[in-house]
This record gives structure tokens, C-alpha cells and sequence, in this order.
């Protein structure tokens, strides 16, 4: 449904030129929600703009719906845009107008039948939950009502994509969820691909199906959310997945193994599926002689699948930890040594 083939977009800056993007590709296809992250100044809104036009490429391919935009004549490209709705951080409503007008404000630019504009309306607003605020301006509404709006309004035009530009980032945690729940609600109901570019790896986590990391223009890494999430490759992917996973060791940890006795071993085991079921550091105190101690852990859905995350510490005779480790590969749980011999 959307692809960027080799895409590249220059600024021209006061000093020197500044790519935002680098020679980009990727591919989303009809009726996936995927999110792009990335850092402040990765090259996300470049990259988001570019979709619609907001922003040309400096060289290479945007394609929608099979249609290279690059290509189209001022008509074609106007008719195209139809197709592609967009929704902003700042919700960018016209504050003068309700919230009726608001929505309808597509439908009449593109001089719709006025009891059509009535129906379509009214439909989206109830859609989103706001059927009782048509007559409401901007300023009587909470940002997520703002919003709310705003999602209606890029639905308003029945567009076969959908653009979120850090929609939930001015929203606090509990209307995020709600945002977010609500824009899968449109994928699923309406069939709309979307494509949102966020910093928050929560939202990424919540919706979405596939995930790209963005990095200085770049995409260092992409593929299904649970991939990404469960084995990160690069290390800003790796930073993006602790900020939801909290799993790095706690400094008071770090301090108390610190006061502690040689010999010691600390271990990362990652449960996936079933495995996050299986009873298997009881199995390891049972057969081995080594002495298990659970310094930190939790558990995460991500698509529909448990996935667990522990670190424990191993104490006792090398070989007896080395015989337990294997016991762990054979079950075909991931572990790592993440600190050997604290003192």
C-alpha cells in the first residue's frame, strides 16, 4: 500500500546541506498499522511528510496504492491525496470553527453534497464519541476530544491510508490508550492502513503489527513488532525495547551483588511462547548444584504472546553453572551472561 524506493530528502541549511533521510525503503502493506520510532531529529516527520507530498523527496520513489506520486499531474496528485488522510500532534483544528465544520471541512473543499457532508459527518463523530459535540468549538474540548476530532476529520474523505504524526505524544498515558484503541478500531472496522511515526515505544507496542527503527535517516532495523521487541539487533533498537521492558539490573542490585562473594554469575534468560510457562529454574535447583537467586523479572504480551524476561544470579561450582547452562540451551531458552565473578 505504501513503499519508499531509495528515498532520499535534503534540506539545504544555513551551513551546509542536512539529510533527513538516507536512501530509504520500506514497505507497508494493505491493512497493517506500522509504526515508525525513532529519536528527535532521526528523520520520522521528514519521512511521514513524505508520504503525502507535505515534504518532496529529493530523489527516489514514493508509491500509494500502486500510484507513484512523484509522477502525477496537479489533478491526479489532488485526487491521490483523497486517499491519504493525516492526523497531527497539535490536532491542528481551525479554532474558529465547531466541530461539526471542522470535520466536514474536507467534504466541502471538495464540494460534496450538503446532506452527504450532514450524514458523513455525524456518522464519524459518533464514530469517535463525540456526537454531542458538533456545535462545540476547539477551546471547549480536552486534547483528547481534540483528537478525536482530528481522527474524524481525516476519515471524513474515506481514505484508504492513514498518517499519525506523533498523535498521542501531548496526550496523557490513560487518553493515549484510549487514542491508540481507537485508531485500531479504525484499521479494523474501516480497513485502513496506517502508518504512524511516534518516540514512544508503548504506542508501538500497543497497535501496531510491524515496527521500524529510525536512526540519523536511516532504517537500521524493521520487521513484526514481536522480532523486534524479543531480539533487537542494533542498540538504539535495543534502547527503545528497555524503555518499555525495564529490563536492565537496578543500581541498588548492582550494589548489593557488589558486596557480595566472588563466584557469583548473572545471567539474562528470555521466555518466549510456552516456554514462559515452563517451571525451569525449580527444575535447575533441583538436578544441579547450584544455588538460583531471581534479582529481577517480568512479563509482557506482545501480538498475542507471552514474553518473559528474568535475571537471576547462579551460584556454585563452575562446572555444575555450566552444566545448568546447557540444560537451558537444550530447552531452546535464550540466556546470556550479563556479568560474571562479581566481588
Amino acid at each position: 500500500m505504501i513503499t519508499f524506493d531509495h528515498v532520499t530528502k535534503v534540506y539545504e541549511g544555513k551551513d551546509r546541506p542536512v539529510k533527513a533521510l538516507d536512501d530509504v525503503d520500506l514497505q507497508v502493506e494493505k491493512g497493517e498499522i506500522y509504526g515508525v520510532i525513532g529519536f528527535s531529529g532521526a528523520g520520522k516527520s521528514s519521512l511521514i511528510r513524505c508520504v503525502n507530498l507535505l515534504e518532496r523527496p529529493t530523489s527516489g520513489k514514493v508509491m500509494v496504492d500502486g500510484n507513484d506520486l512523484l509522477s502525477l499531474s496537479a489533478k491526479e496528485l489532488r485526487e491521490a491525496k483523497r486517499d491519504i488522510g493525516m492526523i497531527f500532534q497539535h490536532f491542528n483544528l481551525l479554532n474558529s470553527k465547531t466541530v461539526y465544520t471542522n470535520v466536514a471541512m474536507p467534504l466541502l473543499v471538495a464540494k460534496v453534497a450538503k446532506e452527504e457532508v450532514k450524514k458523513r459527518v455525524m456518522d464519524l463523530l459518533t464514530f469517535v464519541g463525540l456526537e454531542d459535540k458538533a456545535n462545540s468549538y476547539p477551546e471547549q474540548l480536552s486534547g483528547g476530544q481534540k483528537q478525536r476530532v482530528g481522527i474524524a476529520r481525516a476519515l471524513a474523505t474515506k481514505p484508504k491510508v492513514l498518517l499519525c504524526d506523533e498523535a498521542t505524544s501531548a496526550l496523557d498515558p490513560e487518553t493515549t490508550k484510549a487514542i491508540l484503541q481507537l485508531l485500531k478500531q479504525v484499521n479494523q472496522e474501516y480497513g485502513v492502513t496506517i502508518l504512524m511515526i511516534t518516540h514512544e515505544m508503548n504506542a508501538i507496542r500497543e497497535i501496531c503489527d510491524k515496527v521500524a527503527v529510525l536512526d540519523k535517516g536511516k532504517i537500521v532495523e524493521a520487521g513484526s513488532v514481536f522480532d523486534v521487541f524479543s531480539k533487537p539487533k542494533t542498540a538504539v533498537t535495543a534502547k527503545f525495547v528497555r524503555s518499555v521492558m525495564h529490563d536492565t539490573i537496578p543500581d541498588s542490585v548492582y550494589s548489593l551483588l557488589n558486596n557480595q562473594t566472588a563466584g557469583r554469575h548473572i545471567y539474562r534468560i528470555v521466555f518466549v511462547g510456552n516456554s514462559a510457562g515452563k517451571p525451569l529454574l525449580s527444575q535447575i535447583a533441583k538436578t544441579y548444584a547450584v544455588d538460583v537467586n531471581i534479582l529481577f523479572g517480568n512479563i509482557t504480551e506482545l501480538q498475542g504472546v507471552p514474553l518473559g524476561n528474568l535475571i537471576v544470579q547462579f551460584s556454585g561450582d563452575e562446572k555444575e553453572i555450566k552444566r545448568a547452562m546447557m540444560y537451558i540451551h537444550q530447552q531452546k531458552i535464550t540466556v546470556k551472561e550479563v556479568l560474571a565473578n562479581v566481588s
